[in-house]
């Protein structure tokens, strides 16, 4: 039984007990991973292809142990110019053993959770707004709006706030004429 598995952005035709050495995880030596990218399964009487891939099929391996792979020599000559570069490289490998390849019943792997970061404000000119309606009691009538500093913005949050204040033709305008607009 074979199967055509991505591992860390490459495909690999893989069968159970294979060592293979594959770009560097990040997962430490001796723990077990999963891939459940499986585009094709060969149990050798029956082939299976995904469409991208086989919902349900998953390659179970070990991690043995991380390691560097052979020097790489990249030399540029232009002759007849004394332009000449050697560089090395070493590419930074893990060493993976298959243990089992499941053909169906297989958990999908959940993708690691991301930072969020927190929703700026979409346009410019809400921030003050908020800002002094959090302040003012309720007891007062709304404080007069203060003016905002065009020239400290960018000239992308300026064409929101044009494009809030319904200007015509913001797209085209230099940061100078969007402030005179603006201003208006």
């Amino acid at each position: 039984m074979y199967a055509i598995v991505e591992i860390a952005g490459q495909q690999f035709k893989v069968a159970k007990d294979q060592k293979l050495f594959v770009h560097r995880l990040q997962d430490k030596e001796g723990s077990k991973v999963s891939f459940d990218k499986v585009f094709l399964l060969d149990d050798g009487k029956k082939v299976t292809v995904g469409a991208p891939a086989i919902s349900g099929a998953a390659v179970e391996a070990k991690v043995v142990g991380h390691l560097k792979g052979d020097k790489v020599i990249v030399f540029k000559k232009k002759r007849r110019k004394g332009y000449r570069v050697k560089n090395g490289h070493r590419q930074a490998l893990t060493e993976l053993m298959v243990e089992k390849i499941v053909a169906s019943g297989a958990k999908p792997v959940a993708a690691k959770p991301k930072a969020e970061k927190a929703p700026a404000p979409a346009k410019a000119e809400e921030k003050p707004k908020a800002a002094k309606a959090e302040k003012a009691p309720a007891k007062k009538a709304p404080a007069k709006e203060a003016k905002v500093d065009y020239s400290k913005m960018t000239v992308a949050e300026l064409k929101a706030a044009a494009k809030a204040k319904g200007i015509s033709g913001y797209t085209s305008l230099k940061k100078a004429e969007l402030i005179a607009a603006l201003n208006q």
